[in-house]
């Protein structure tokens, strides 16, 4: 792992499936994945080996792949994310389009703003 999608998808997993894990399991996965911390810094905040902290991450990497194959939550949220962004941009679109039609431009310019406030409820 490391690139910016492994990142930002172990984030995803951990957001969404988190509560499901053990404490140690949160902590620990939480300083690996949250706050960046290395598996010598984990190791010596947790009292545990280095390996153990390896182990661990790595456990719980697969732990949260097998809830998400099994529940499809972060899959489903960046669907509905990217759903939402092709609802604005096409809005955007037609609003630029019909510009003398104030009526037609005042539902589009709604539909924009509601899909503003969907993503950021997201």
């Amino acid at each position: 792992m490391g690139s910016m999608d492994d990142i930002l998808r172990r984030s995803l997993l951990f957001d969404f499936y988190g509560e499901l894990l053990t404490d140690h399991q949160k902590n620990i996965y939480e300083a690996s994945v949250s706050e960046d911390l290395s598996l010598s810094e984990i190791a010596a905040q947790e009292g545990i080996s280095r390996q153990g902290v390896h182990d661990l991450i790595n456990r719980t990497d697969k732990i949260l792949e097998n809830y998400e194959q099994k529940l499809h939550l972060v899959e489903r949220f960046l669907r509905t994310k990217n759903q939402i962004q092709e609802i604005r941009e096409g809005s955007l679109l037609a609003c630029g389009l019909c510009a003398e039609n104030s009526a037609q431009r005042q539902h589009l310019e709604r539909i924009i703003e509601l899909t503003d406030q969907l993503m950021d409820e997201l």
